[in-house]
């Protein structure tokens, strides 16, 4: 990616006070952190240079999209489930497959509730009660942070 483009996109995450901004284009992608203060441009993570392409509209994309995640409060009272690790949340094994468990399932100790995608590895998560979905507050195929809320088992 043109370090020009780079920069525009570190100054545009350290101006927006957004906390994160990942563009994917094919098999390329540029991710970037802001560490908490104004100050400082961020941290950058590349996999492979990407080319600089309407590097501007998936940035929208991803900020529009972080809003909604942010505001979802568990509404149901009872045990949260919560996210172990940062990854890609999942309902069931593959897009063919019928999800793991929906709301109103009765789950048992060990029984698996979703997979989280950690760099390209499937992870497991299994429920740690039994006891029956009241609420699930991750659309598939969304992305999860360390100790996210994912379940609520009643």
């Amino acid at each position: 990616m043109d370090l020009r483009k780079l920069k525009t996109l570190i100054d545009l995450v350290s101006e927006s006070g957004i906390s994160e901004l990942e563009v994917n284009e094919g098999e390329d992608r540029v991710r970037i952190v802001n560490a908490g203060s104004p100050a400082q441009a961020g941290q950058v993570v590349y996999a492979a240079p990407a080319p600089a392409i309407q590097a501007a509209a998936p940035a929208a994309t991803v900020a529009t999209a972080a809003t909604p995640v942010a505001e979802e409060a568990p509404t149901e009272t009872g045990f949260v489930s919560r996210s172990p690790m940062v990854g890609t949340f999942y309902r069931a094994p593959n897009p063919e497959s019928p999800n793991f468990v929906n709301i109103g399932d009765t789950v048992k100790v060990g029984q698996t509730l979703c997979i989280i995608e950690a760099m390209k590895l499937l992870n497991e998560i299994e429920s740690e009660k039994d006891g029956v979905i009241k609420q699930i507050l991750c659309e598939n195929g969304q992305g999860v942070e360390f100790d996210q809320p994912l379940f609520i088992i009643a």
